[in-house]
């Protein structure tokens, strides 16, 4: 580090949160608005000017972001977000990751370049809000867990059910025992993902096809591949599929009920017809997690559903609503001397109000890291249709060579996998 260096703004927010008092009254307790003073505001840069990322820019704007840069393989999309904003376009993302006036970044990539664009910001100082899901093998998850230890970056993952009134309710319901002891765990994320035969196409004006590919694989462009989340999650070379990315929200769901952020199960079998119907885990503590294939919550047709199932009771509970038995457990108040998980009430909100304070946020990268790997466990089963023993502290598969093969991919030079 250049200690001649003159300090930038992320200096002068970093020395404030280490003078402030232990606690943080927000503006609104003081009778001001919601939304922090501009000399208060985080400035932020987005890499991925997609509808997702554009939706979630937005709502970090409204609780009060400030948007300086934006970067897009394609140029009508980083174009449009600049203008909307009245900041600057940039076709590489290093070139945005490079400046001083920038705090913070939101990812909002396809998965196979969330880990580099994230490692690469935590090395240049900016703390990150990465969508999910984090990575697209397990071997990126620990890099980027690392890089965001080794430069201390403030770093939250895009799950945003963990800022859900309804979802802390069930877990917390499900942690103090009002279900009984726990045995079985259903969530129904969808199916895996697929090699990729689609013709080429002709390239579009004002699409860098490279950089939309980095780590990826060489392929000719088509606009299946690329276009449309609906398209580009099917395919292996960029996504895990369905599982990935609606795993990402439920299996979060289940590990955060069952208190096992930062770790995982230890078995996992594919459905084989017979014993197994579904994909079934199975926690050291002999809890099984059964997940089906039909996607986007199809059962009971209500999205994102996580059902606990205990000797005493259940919990169901989905994005909008909560069931239980018996249905008085729906009304419970959590007591102050009973086990309280983080209150998050807004995603966005709480990322900045961590970057303020330097505090670890409600999906910090270690429990999107552990999340996300349950996923790629499920889908390196399927690839490989047989049992597996796994070792969540060691992130592999105790004397199986050919499963560890899976848990990372080669990159496409000149990217590679470092923190």
């Amino acid at each position: 580090m250049n200690s001649n260096r003159k300090p930038n703004r992320r200096d002068v927010l970093r020395a404030a949160a280490a003078m402030a008092a232990p606690s943080v009254i927000p503006a609104s307790v003081l009778g001001a608005e919601d939304k922090p003073a501009a000399s208060e505001r985080i400035a932020m840069g987005l890499i991925g000017c997609g509808g997702r990322g554009s939706g979630v820019f937005r709502a970090l704007v409204g609780r009060g972001a400030q948007p300086v840069a934006f970067c897009d393989a394609f140029k009508d999309r980083r174009e449009a977000q600049a203008a909307q904003h009245k900041g600057t376009a940039h076709a590489d993302f290093r070139d945005l990751l490079a400046r001083d006036d920038i705090d913070a970044v939101l990812v909002a990539t396809p998965e196979h370049w969330h880990v580099i664009h994230a490692i690469e910001a935590c090395r240049q100082g900016k703390d990150v809000f990465c969508e999910k899901p984090l990575s697209l093998t397990m071997a990126e998850s620990r890099a980027v867990l690392d890089a965001a230890r080794r430069y201390d970056r403030v770093f939250q993952v895009g799950t945003q059910q963990r800022s859900d009134a309804r979802f802390r309710l069930a877990c917390e319901l499900v942690r103090n025992g009002y279900i009984g002891e726990v045995k079985e765990v259903f969530a129904d994320p969808g199916g895996t993902s697929r090699p990729c035969d689609l013709p080429a196409a002709p390239v579009p004006e004002g699409l860098d096809w490279d950089m939309w590919l980095g780590p990826a694989p060489w392929a000719p462009y088509h606009p299946d591949r690329c276009q449309n989340l609906f398209r580009w999650w099917h395919w292996r070379d960029y996504s895990g599929g369905l599982m990935t990315d609606r795993g990402a929200h439920d299996f979060d769901i289940v590990q955060w009920g069952l208190g096992m952020d930062g770790t995982g199960p230890v078995e996992v079998f594919p459905p084989d017809g017979k014993e197994f119907e579904t994909l079934t885990y199975v926690y050291a503590n002999g809890v099984k997690l059964k997940s089906g294939e039909k996607g986007w919550g199809a059962w009971r047709g209500r999205g994102a559903s996580v059902v606990f199932t205990g000797t005493k009771g259940k919990v169901h509970v989905w994005r909008g609503g909560i069931e239980t038995d018996p249905p008085e457990l729906a009304g419970i108040k959590i007591k102050p001397d009973e086990i309280r998980l983080y209150e998050s009430n807004n995603h966005e909100a709480d990322f900045l109000e961590c970057v303020r304070t330097r505090q670890r946020p409600v999906a910090d990268v270690a429990i999107g890291a552990s999340s996300v790997n349950v996923c790629h466990l499920g889908n390196i089963a399927r690839w490989l249709n047989r049992p597996l023993k796994w070792d969540p502290d060691t992130l592999s598969f105790p004397h199986d060579e050919q499963a560890n093969r899976y848990t990372w991919r080669p990159m496409r030079a000149p990217w590679r996998l470092e923190s």
